[in-house]
Formats: structure tokens, sequence, C-alpha cells
């Protein structure tokens, strides 16, 4: 891994010029940060929702790399932004990715859980091929630059991670529906974990190609993703006990309860790695275990401590992934020759988020009652809200390692281009779109939640009618739904008393109204 510049003889034959190099390096990007931040803040306090923190951070990077470039700064001081993909996966995408997964409140998250599991895995599976297919089409026929058809759907795969982070921030700040507000954040979430395993799989169907099958590569996908999975949640369910048996939550043994806290995230996801899997995936559970569980078996003060702590080291690297962005385009020599390519995967992107929003919004409404179901103005801003970041980004960037011959090198110029146009077009328009799909005012238990029993949101779907062939999908949906509640029961009964100190109950007492936020663009944080 290599963060630091390639200095060559230069920095051997002038080492106090090339310390010096590098202190100005650092000092660029504390002042880029340190300006994302307070202008950030400025937006946000006077309410200008055309340019959203993320969008600010971006223009910040483009003008100093754009400034850097013009200046013809020295290459030793350019060196120090460029950062190889491991940078990425080892320190700034793991505290990004397990924020998320302990941002999520259990309560709006178990009460969508059904519709949350059916738009990021079945979803973004869909988005994922009509993304590769369209764009491999498009190829055949010379509208987009060629790729082979793996290579394609690679593309798809990365390209299919969300991160409405904008969008998000800006549903908290309006007072959305806590339910639509659940199915984006969880979405996004899980989407991640979904785009990374079927990125990876693509990868080894890339590398292994006359070797494998179609059921070796589901086989591959199947062990990748539920194999890390099982890695986070088992890591989670562990930490939990140490925390609930060992003692820990006494004033004096506050400093060793946080370190201790502070550690299983990464223990989590180099395990994943160390055993073949992703630990993108495994560090996303473990911080959805650990906030269940793990979290309430904390000190008050540690709570308050560990809540702070992420949400600040994910709001930093989150912003610098932003600013990185826009310094990149600025300053990298990218594949700006095939802007056909560009123009129509944005198009492909849109049409596919369609494919993906629209068919499972289907779904669900067939298994939810009438007062649950999800109205067609959610479905729109559920499709508006499908930007894409920092994943998507990191991604992109192992793309340009992972395909030879310049083909990653043109995949990572598209995602680039296509994660600043959305983040700056879609991110700043949000707030009008909202506004004309009306849905701005609704943060309460809006029509989707008026029906939520007391079984953590649930509603018993009625059983009467006749099964005829076409009823069969719904009858299955409904018993998959009805399988939601179970858990939730199950995880009030069993899991909770088991792994924490408190009832069920208890626990449900304590729940945000609405999810945290997932890196630096909300109002508040756990």
């Amino acid at each position: 891994m290599q963060i630091s510049p390639a200095g060559g003889g230069d920095s051997q034959s002038h080492p106090g010029k090339e310390q010096q190099a590098a202190g100005v390096g650092i000092l660029l990007q504390i002042m880029m940060l340190v300006l994302s931040f307070v202008l950030g803040h400025v937006l946000r306090r006077h309410r200008f929702y055309y340019l959203p923190e993320a969008s600010a951070s971006l223009l910040i990077g483009l003008i100093v790399g754009a400034l850097t470039n013009i200046s013809n700064t020295e290459t030793s001081i350019r060196a120090w932004f460029n950062f190889h993909e491991e940078f990425f996966f080892l320190f700034l995408l793991p505290p990004i990715i397990f924020q998320s997964g302990f941002s999520l409140s259990p309560k709006p998250f178990f009460s969508n859980f059904g519709a949350i599991v059916t738009f990021s895995i079945l979803g973004t599976f869909i988005a994922s091929v009509v993304t590769g297919v369209l764009v491999y089409l498009g190829g055949l026929i010379y509208l987009t630059y060629r790729l082979p058809f793996v290579e394609c759907l690679m593309f798809g795969a990365l390209i299919s991670a969300t991160d409405p982070v904008t969008v998000l921030s800006i549903f908290q700040e309006l007072g959305i529906d806590t339910n639509l507000y659940a199915l984006v954040f969880g979405e996004s979430v899980l989407n991640d974990a979904m785009a990374i395993s079927l990125y990876r799989t693509m990868s080894s169907l890339k590398s292994h190609a006359p070797g494998q099958n179609f059921f070796m590569v589901i086989f591959r996908f199947l062990e990748t993703f539920v194999g890390s999975l099982s890695a986070g949640v088992g890591v989670g369910f562990i930490s939990a006990l140490l925390f609930k048996y060992a003692g820990l939550d006494i004033d004096n043994l506050q400093d060793l309860e946080c370190c201790l806290f502070v550690l299983f995230p990464y223990f989590s996801y180099m395990l994943a790695e160390g055993l073949g899997l992703t630990g993108i995936v495994s560090i996303l559970f473990t911080g959805i275990v650990m906030k269940h569980y793990t979290y309430s078996n904390l000190s008050e003060n540690s709570q308050r401590f560990v809540s702070a702590f992420f949400h600040l080291i994910s709001s930093l690297a989150e912003t610098f992934v932003f600013i990185y962005m826009g310094f990149d385009i600025a300053m990298e020599q990218h594949s700006w020759s095939h802007v056909g390519f560009i123009f129509f995967s944005i198009i492909f992107i849109g049409v596919a988020r369609a494919a993906n929003v629209f068919s499972c919004a289907y779904l669900v409404n067939l298994v939810r009652p009438v007062p649950r179901q999800i109205p067609v103005k959610h479905q729109k801003a559920l499709w508006y809200s499908g930007l894409r970041g920092a994943m998507a980004f990191a991604l992109a960037l192992q793309s340009v390692h992972d395909l030879p011959e310049g083909h990653g090198q043109t995949i990572f110029t598209a995602t680039t281009a296509i994660v600043v146009l959305t983040v700056l077009l879609i991110g700043g328009s949000t707030g009008t779109v909202l506004e004309t799909l009306q849905v701005v005012g609704d943060d309460h238990d809006g029509p989707l939640s008026e029906s939520l029993d007391g079984n953590n949101g649930y509603v018993a779907p009625s059983y009467n009618e006749d099964a005829t062939s076409g009823n069969r999908l719904k009858m299955k949906l409904k018993e998959f739904h009805k399988s939601t509640a179970s858990f939730t029961a199950l995880d009030r009964n069993y899991l909770t008393p088991f792994f924490t100190s408190q009832s069920g109950d208890d626990e449900e007492e304590h729940d945000d109204p609405m999810p945290s936020s997932r890196g630096r663009g909300f109002l508040g944080h756990n």
C-alpha cells in the first residue's frame, strides 16, 4: 500500500525538501477538510439545499486540484494526494460502513425489514444486471465504448452501490415520512454489501472465466456474501457476550471498555479479509449487531463516547472521500475520450434504478395491506435518491488494477463523472423534487405507519383469499413477510435477553424514532 509519495531519487538527494513537500501536502488536506466542515455548517444553518455538504466538498476538491494543476505545483506535493485503493478499503471505508450499520435504529429498520431486504438484495441484483446488459448492448450497436460482457457486469455491480448521504440529510431536515427515510437509509446500508459481493464475484469470474459455470458463480457469490455476513454477525455476538459478562461498565474501566468496543469492528474486518471474504460486508453487519446488542451493555458514559467517536471518524472519512474525488478529477489523466460511454451510462443507470425500485415496490405492495403499501410518490422519491458515492468510487478505483487494456481506467472515469454529476445535480435538486412530489412535512407516523401494531410495526396479513394460481406468488411473499414478524418476536423474547442485560421491551423504549445520520451530513447522532 502506497500512502506516501514515490519520491524516487529526489527524495534521497533532498530529504529536507521532500519532508517540507510532505508537510505542505498534508496541510492542504487539513485546510480542505476544515473549509468543507465550515462551509457545510453555514449551508445547513441557512437551509441552502441547492449546494449540499457533499457537493461543497466535491467543489472544494475540484477548485484546489485545478489551482494546483495551473500553478504547476511540485510533483512531490501532488503525490501526497495519490492513494491506492487499499487506503480507501483499509482506512476510509471501514468507519463509514460501520457507522452506517451502527446508525440503524432497530424499530423502523425491522418494521420495514422485508421491504429493505427486497430493495437492497433483489433490487441491487436487478439494477446490476440491467445496467451491465444495457452497457453491453450499447457497445454492440456502437452507442458506447465496447467492453466484454463480464466487465459490463462488473461495472453494473459497482455503479449500483448507492450512497444517498446528501438526500438523507435533506430528508431529515425537511421532515420526511419515517418509513420512507427507513427504506432509503436501510437500502443504502445493505446495498453496499450486495454491490461489493457482486463485484468480487464478477471479478473472480473474469479471472477464471473458462473454468467456471453458472452454478459455480452462484456458489462463489453465496460463499462470499453469506460467509462475510456470518463473520460479522459472529463477531458482534461475541462482543455482546463479552461486554455483558466481563463487568466493564464501571467508571474506572471506561477507557478499557471504549478501547475494546472500538477494536471489535476492525477485528471483524480483518478476520473476513484474512479468510478470503469481504471485510466491508463483515464490518457492516458487525455494526448492526453491536448497535442492537453490544451497545446496551456499555455504561452511559461509554455509550456517549463511542457514538460520538464513530460519528466523528466517519464524518472525517466521508468528507475526505468527496474532497479526494473532486481533487482527482482535476489532477488525474482520465479517459475523457469516451464521453458517450459516460452519457449513455447515466441513462442506463436511471433505467436500471427504475427497474429496481418499481418492480420491488410492486412485490412489496403485494404483501402489505393497503394502509401500509408504498405510495407511488414515495417510489419516485426512492428512485430519485439513488446517488452514487464512496463505495462506487472505491470499487471503480480497484477496477483500474483488475481490468487490463485501459478498460478499468474507462470505468473509473465514468464512475467518477457519474458520482460527481449525481451528487451535484440530484443532491442539489432534491429539496425541489420532494416538494413537487408532495412528500415534505410528513415527519410522523404517516400513512405507512398508522396501522403498525405492537409487534414492532408488523401487521399480520389476511390469508382468507382463494389460493388461485394468480395469488400463489402473493401467498409466498406473505409467508416471507410473516417470517419477519417471527424474527422480531424471536429477537425480542430470546436474543435480546440473552445478549444484553435488558429485555426486548426495555430496548424498544430507547429506540430513536429516526435512524441517526450516516456520515457527516445530518443534524444529529447517537
